[in-house]
């Protein structure tokens, strides 16, 4: 029996081929999904360059407490990363699945719908961000001789919240139509300037962390003014205007449902970095910075994941709006194969050049010693982390968000603070400590898995269901 409507995609047109529109619900999927995930591993990868450029300015030219005050730094920082793109995803997955269904109305409504939560997300993460700083730092077990140095970075950094927010949802909504290059070429052009500034903060100011921290500030504004005015520019439904910006209710529910568990999910993942981070804090300041020069590596694969995984939610949103899960299903395929096969070339050339990619970080060999274990142990084993996120992106594309966030608060965060101190304390080495790491995405990326197929089938049966008593759509039943 045939599962999906096979009707024609809608004659609608979101946005002109020269914007960067791309057609999700028909044709092949192979080329479409690589065109789409490469754009969008290419963002997050130069995204991260902006802190990956703060460390190794300061850890070749300022020292080694200004790396490890940043590296400090990291896991915070990474876990309000997570929490911006988080709620960005549900931007992403209400926009795709609008335009799947060919609603033109309600496209606009999230797109503007978008803007507005992200503005204000932004201002309430900034305000408390600047009140929690040093607490935060606290709790990590930040050493004392670099805690200084790291309040100074954290507090500038969380200045910058409302734009890293507008950014990421702006993203989103480019991404939402198929447009994954624009934020690429947008991101290429201020990651150049971060990484002029930061030589100037530091060499002709003479500054410190502070400088480099005022380069990613400035970068991070740029970004989101330069998509910002692009969107004002865009024809068709994912067009801004200013006074069109507001919240319409419903389609914030919608992208606050899918967007809160996705971005709680993230910072589950994050929060128990940090609990893993107080571990490596306790064992002294040169494992803090060495675990700072192997995170700076490994990030990068994590990354790539990410893009597949983001690239999953759009193309089951889109398809699933226009209802055709039997194309939502071969989307999470192909992304699960070519994820796997571009995920699997970057931890090998990560784990085989490991000493030489933490050299460009510092000259300290202690340190390249204590990054290369973490790049062994973390990106050796990425593409187990790439299930998880596949399988997270689909379960929130077909509109389970809440889903995949539970599994990781037993799978991911329980596991980690269990090792931390039950299993840690049998052997407090560097090594032991970042074994967690794989054996958390083992249980995890299983448990995601079951997840879907059961969901997949449900649906399914659902769609079934629907086609025997006569209807000729399943987009009602999955109206999420």
């Amino acid at each position: 029996m045939e599962m999906e409507n096979e009707t024609e995609y809608s004659d609608v047109k979101f946005s002109h081929k020269k914007n960067g529109q791309m057609d999700m619900v028909t044709g092949s999927l192979w080329d479409k999904i690589l065109l789409f995930a490469l754009p969008i591993v290419v963002t997050n990868v130069l995204q991260q360059l902006f802190n990956t450029a703060d460390i190794a300015v300061v850890g070749r030219l300022v020292g080694n407490d200004a790396l490890a005050a940043v590296g400090c730094t990291g896991p915070i920082v990474t876990l309000f990363i997570t929490l911006f793109s988080g709620l960005a995803i549900g931007a992403n997955a209400v926009i795709a699945r609008h335009i799947g269904a060919g609603d033109r109305k309600k496209t606009k409504e999230a797109v503007h719908t978008s803007i507005a939560i992200a503005v204000l997300a932004g201002l309430v993460i900034m305000a408390v961000g600047e009140s929690i700083t040093r607490p935060l730092l606290e709790v990590v077990s930040t050493p004392d001789n670099v805690m200084d140095l790291a309040v100074t970075y954290l507090r500038i950094y969380f200045s910058g919240s409302l734009f890293l927010m507008l950014y990421n949802f702006e993203a989103a909504i480019l991404r939402a139509g198929g447009d994954t290059r624009t934020p690429v070429f947008v991101l290429m052009a201020t990651g150049v300037i971060n990484i002029g500034l930061n030589l100037f903060f530091v060499l002709a100011c003479g500054m410190s962390v502070e400088g480099v921290a005022l380069a990613t500030l400035i970068s991070n504004i740029m970004s989101a003014l330069i998509l910002f005015m692009i969107l004002m520019r865009e024809e068709g439904v994912l067009k801004v205007r200013l006074r069109s910006v507001r919240i319409y209710g419903k389609d914030a529910k919608a992208i606050l449902m899918i967007g809160v568990p996705a971005a709680i999910q993230g910072m589950l993942f994050n929060a128990a970095n940090i609990v893993i981070q107080s571990g490596v804090n306790s064992l002294g300041s040169d494992v803090v910075a060495g675990a700072t020069v192997g995170l700076n590596v490994e990030t990068f694969g994590y990354y790539i994941v990410a893009g597949f995984g983001q690239t999953s939610i759009t193309f089951n949103s889109q398809n699933l709006g226009a209802g055709k899960l039997r194309r939502c299903a071969e989307s999470t395929s192909w992304c699960l194969g070519l994820g796997f096969l571009v995920t699997a070339l970057a931890s090998v050339l990560m784990v085989v050049f490991r000493e030489a990619l933490a050299g460009l970080f510092t000259t300290d060999q202690t340190l390249i010693e204590i990054a290369s274990v973490r790049i062994m142990l973390i990106a050796g084993f990425e593409v187990v982390n790439m299930v998880i996120e596949v399988m997270s992106g689909t379960l929130r594309g077909l509109g389970y968000s809440a889903l995949p966030a539970l599994l990781s608060v037993f799978f991911v965060c329980g596991v980690r603070i269990f090792w931390l101190f039950y299993i840690f304390p049998l052997n407090r080495t560097f090594g032991w400590l970042f074994t967690v790491y794989p054996v958390s995405w083992g249980l995890a990326a299983a448990s995601m898995t079951a997840a879907y197929l059961i969901v997949k089938k449900r649906l399914y049966t659902l769609a079934a269901k629907r086609l025997q008593a006569g209807g000729n759509s399943v987009q009602a039943d999955y109206n999420m």
